[in-house]
């Protein structure tokens, strides 16, 4: 099915003018985010991997153009000049699982410009779901210290395929599992799961519910124990897995009321029944915040499952993201307008120790001590080279969140590091607007002439 009619209205006019007035010179668009969200120290560059498969596969056939035709009313050969095409253009990108921060590119295209502006929309949309939700579950990551995460995020994410990018995005940042069984499969995933309230509520009591479902599953097993009273459960768990003797790797799970009390308690139960071996696993519209403070107060949960609020991006569910013409076959071009203003030229950002990043032009060498980390990854409408491996996302991401400084890896109230910008962009920045508001009078007060 094609994807090309996944777009904006204002794309299809747009490109089919500059068809018609043969405006098609290579044109740079870049797609950055202008500030980020509250409480966000840093963002994860993510969603590159199904971007460049989008470009790589953008056609505009016979059928898309009968949708273009029905949908504005219009004759279909009002909408002929637009048939055949595909994007051969180049994208320089930074990689998933790299750290980004305000302002900063996270992908520019340069394509004939009525390509570029066709993919505005779908690009947007890819780029800043993923961004999202793969910053929201690194923050889990730090707030968990080291202990493992499983993305339960399926069931409440906004639709399944977003919970199957959840689910990849988890895993890019170092969630150990997942529940979603299709993402296990299609992306490496290990599987991980236990059983629902609904299981335990279809049997006449408890005990039989566990006893079940260890017959069933004779290896490692967790139980949920707070179907009805938790410590009840907590003590018919205990003495299932000690009558069956499962072995390592059993578990229970507690998805609701007080967390760390009832660990407390659940452990010291485990400890006194020679279970020491069986782990606790947390859930229960868990995010970075529940769980940096169950770790904070030592709470012995080994494991946490988090789903609806990491799925969702709960609390920054969108990213203030744009996609701006930047140069129109060689000219420079931006935005004037007021809080909105947009800085001219392809860019590169140079990252320094300590993500002390310089955002620059693309031309210019880096500043000593930097490397660049935008590069090329799609050439003449084709990949550079193979997609990227989940491992290789997920190296870079640990490299930078080690090197991110201790300010912005706070979970409350981070402070992030801003970037700066190079002379040579500040120059060109300062030229061209002036151009500009000689040529358009911007700036200026009404009735105010232009300077001679």
């Amino acid at each position: 099915m094609s994807l090309v009619t996944t777009t904006d209205l204002y794309e299809v006019t747009m490109a089919l003018s500059y068809l018609r007035e043969d405006m098609r010179a290579p044109a740079t668009f870049s797609l950055f985010v202008r500030d980020l969200p509250p409480e966000r120290g840093f963002l994860v560059a993510a969603g590159l991997e199904p971007a460049l498969d989008y470009l790589s596969r953008f056609r505009v056939g016979r059928s898309d153009v009968q949708e273009f035709a029905e949908v504005l009313k219009r004759p279909v050969e009002d909408f002929a000049p637009l048939h055949g095409l595909s994007f051969d253009g180049e994208v320089r990108a930074v990689p998933e699982g790299r750290l980004v921060l305000s302002g900063e590119p996270l992908l520019e295209v340069t394509a004939p410009l009525p390509q570029a502006q066709l993919v505005e929309p779908y690009l947007l949309s890819l780029l800043c779901h993923q961004t999202a939700v793969a910053s929201k579950a690194a923050r889990c990551v730090l707030a968990a210290a080291g202990r493992p995460l499983v993305d339960f995020s399926l069931r409440r994410a906004h639709g399944p395929e977003a919970g199957m990018q959840a689910a990849r995005l988890c895993a890019l940042v170092g969630f150990a599992g997942t529940s979603n069984v299709a993402a296990a499969r299609r992306y490496g995933i290990p599987a991980a799961g236990t059983m629902a309230h609904s299981y335990v509520e279809a049997f006449d009591w408890e005990e039989r519910a566990f006893r079940a479902f260890a017959r069933t599953h004779p290896g490692p097993v967790t139980f949920l124990v707070d179907t009805y009273d938790t410590e009840r459960g907590v003590a018919t768990a205990a003495r299932v897995l000690r009558d069956l003797r499962l072995g390592p790797g059993c578990a229970i799970r507690l998805d609701s009321g007080d967390l760390g009390a009832l660990a407390r308690r659940a452990r010291a139960a485990l400890d006194e029944a020679g279970l020491r071996d069986v782990r606790i696993i947390a859930s229960g519209g868990l995010d970075e915040y529940a769980v940096a403070a169950l770790v904070r107060e030592g709470a012995p949960i080994d494991a946490y499952a988090v789903g609806t609020k990491v799925g969702t991006a709960a609390d920054a569910p969108y990213l203030d993201a744009v996609y701006k013409l930047v140069e129109y076959d060689g000219r420079p071009v931006m935005k004037l307008s007021s809080a909105k203003a947009t800085a001219p030229g392809p860019k590169q950002v140079f990252r320094g120790p300590g993500l002390r990043d310089v955002i620059g032009l693309a031309n210019e060498e880096p500043p000593e001590g930097t490397e660049p980390l935008l590069r090329t990854v799609m050439r003449g409408g084709l990949r550079t080279e193979p997609p990227d491996p989940p491992a290789a996302a997920r190296a870079r991401f640990e490299t930078d969140l080690a090197a991110l400084p201790e300010e912005a890896r706070r979970i409350d109230a981070p402070v992030a590091p801003r970037p700066t910008v190079s002379t040579r962009l500040t120059v060109l920045t300062t030229v061209v607007r002036h151009r500009l508001e000689a040529r358009t009078g911007a700036g200026r007060r009404p009735g105010e002439k232009a300077p001679e």
